[in-house]
């Protein structure tokens, strides 16, 4: 697969979500991972594919010069 290593993150959640995240954690910390995982994937995906947009947006937009 790919190196890894750990971080420690801090997130304000509401407090059933929280309660939740910490049930997960303690009986499958692997699952929090691939969760983590999954959503930071999604979000980078997005902000690749609104990225491109932008500047497929601006090339249309610029007028060309012959």
């Amino acid at each position: 697969m790919w190196e890894t290593c750990a971080v420690e993150l801090k997130v304000q959640l509401p407090k059933s979500v929280a309660v939740e995240v910490e049930q997960v954690q303690r009986s499958d910390p692997e699952m929090l991972s691939r969760i983590l995982l999954y959503a930071m994937t999604r979000r980078t995906i997005y902000d690749t594919l609104v990225s491109r947009a932008a500047v497929s947006e601006a090339a249309a937009l610029t007028p060309q010069i012959r």
